[in-house]
């Protein structure tokens, strides 16, 4: 019987381990706070907004490319030619008519897809900055709506060009893509230097979304939290970032070769992108929320 007690007494396998390690307690701590605050819940949200959003920017894109079709007249015959010589009949000048119906009401486009990303833009950051205050358990005083939505716009803005920056150093370190750029700045081509080029375009990638989100989860929960609590988790995010960005670019070389794979992968790739990135993101936010020196201030 005493045996029994004693077994039941014993402290399990986690526990040892969080007793043990305290990089793995503060993981588990992090862990149960990401669930506790719904965060797979929050992250299913942002990637709806984020796929929400692709139609009206596609609006604005297809006024960009008809206002300057509409100052390139050869280019625009060139086009319907094209469409009329590949699809034969009346399908291909339903598509020729459609395309000038479109380039017709440009403007029009534009405007309704400027409003409506605007829109879904903003309610992206603001679901997200709920989804920080919540693994931050913070609330604030909200400010007037206005205050607010100017808020939001300045860090949207702010957040989705350090975004482009870290996917466009990524991009760059392509071996493909750094050959065609040595060429054409003229620098002789040699192993060596494309390597290095490589590592620096990859470790600026890395700062810079270490940058970004030590930013976002100090800065855009409601109540503001100081840097030094965020850089660490910053840091793991940034790393967790950057490895699920080079196995993007693998999966999206292999997907996109059939014709299924060129209409949905895209989408079904950036649906993942956006969760797993948000998951990292409110993960992290977390890790920094439930450090011993924040558990500590609390």
């Amino acid at each position: 019987m005493s045996k029994a007690v004693t077994d039941k007494s014993k402290p399990g396998v986690i526990d040892r381990l969080r007793a043990r390690y305290g990089w793995f307690d503060h993981a588990v701590r992090a862990q149960e706070r990401y669930d506790s605050r719904q965060g797979n819940f929050f992250a299913a949200g942002m990637s709806y907004y984020t796929i929400f959003a692709l139609f009206p920017l596609a609006m604005v894109g297809f006024s960009v490319g008809g206002f300057l079709l509409s100052r390139r007249p050869e280019v625009l015959d060139e086009i319907e030619r094209r469409i009329k010589h590949s699809i034969p009949g009346e399908f291909g000048s339903e598509l020729v008519a459609l395309m000038d119906s479109a380039i017709a009401s440009r403007a029009s486009v534009g405007l309704i897809g400027l409003a409506a990303a605007a829109w879904v833009g903003l309610t992206w950051m603001a679901n997200l900055r709920e989804a920080l205050s919540e693994m931050w358990e913070t609330r604030s005083d909200r400010k007037s709506f206005v205050k607010s939505k100017l808020s939001d716009l300045l860090a949207m803005v702010w957040a989705f060009g350090a975004m482009l920056v870290t996917v466009a150093l990524t991009a760059m370190s392509d071996p493909k893509l750094m050959r065609n750029m040595l060429r054409w700045l003229g620098v002789p081509d040699f192993t060596l230097l494309g390597g290095l080029l490589r590592v620096a375009s990859l470790t600026m990638a890395a700062a810079v979304s270490w940058l970004l989100f030590t930013w976002m989860i100090a800065r855009l929960p409601r109540e503001s939290v100081s840097f030094r609590s965020a850089m660490q988790a910053g840091a793991i995010a940034a790393v967790g970032y950057e490895l699920f960005k080079q196995a993007g670019s693998v999966y999206l070389q292999s997907v996109v070769n059939g014709p299924a794979g060129a209409v949905f992968g895209p989408v079904l790739g950036l649906l993942v992108f956006a969760y797993v990135t948000t998951r990292l993101i409110l993960f992290a936010t977390a890790w920094a929320a439930t450090s011993a020196d924040n558990l500590r201030t609390g």
